[in-house]
């Protein structure tokens, strides 16, 4: 399945970087996981942003989720800017629902308030990333930004999507891509 992707010149189950020079403070450093890609357009979550708007326990509180001891480690990222108030779980494929999107072989999308419950309970997916708000393009939009040098693009992992410390992910995706970040700069086409 994954392979059949592959050819087909979308980014789906891919990990798009940013440039130095994208110019966009919102995406500045982000690495996106990138769930939908078509000729309609795209759809990521920021997998490096965690955020400190909410914790986990109190956005379980505001969804009313009651769970007598939820757990405390997960944390909440910013996933992008549309949507902010909607969630989104990035997950291992040990857990699918119906509702699932199955991106690759091993990561999948669930947006629903029972992969939540599962996850404060310890009964979620091996490995998930919480996030509130996605990266979304309109059709050609993101295909025109990698043109002009905006993103890069790297097969995604789970070490690097879920184990990875996420003030890390960009440094480490970089050094996956042979990238030398220290040679980048942000003043393309500039002598």
């Amino acid at each position: 399945m994954s392979d059949q992707k592959e050819n087909t010149g979308y980014l789906e189950g891919q990990l798009l970087l940013a440039m130095p020079a994208m110019g966009d403070p919102r995406f500045e450093r982000a690495v996106i996981f990138i769930c939908a890609h078509s000729e309609d357009g795209a759809m990521g979550l920021v997998i490096n942003r965690p955020t400190d708007q909410i914790s986990f326990p109190d956005l379980l509180t505001q969804l009313a989720i009651e769970v007598k001891q939820p757990r405390t480690d997960v944390l909440v990222h910013a996933g992008g800017p549309v949507e902010t108030t909607r969630g989104f779980v990035l997950h291992t494929a040990d857990y699918v629902q119906d509702s699932s999107l199955v991106v690759s072989d091993s990561i999948v999308l669930t947006a629903t308030v029972d992969i939540l419950k599962a996850i404060a309970q310890n009964k979620g997916p091996r490995h998930s990333l919480l996030a509130l708000g996605y990266a979304g393009w309109g059709p050609g939009q993101l295909d025109a930004e990698i043109q002009a040098n905006g993103w890069l693009s790297l097969k995604a992992d789970e070490d690097l999507v879920f184990e990875a410390p996420p003030a890390a992910k960009w440094d480490m995706a970089m050094g996956r891509l042979g990238v030398d970040v220290s040679l980048l700069s942000s003043d393309v086409g500039h002598a």
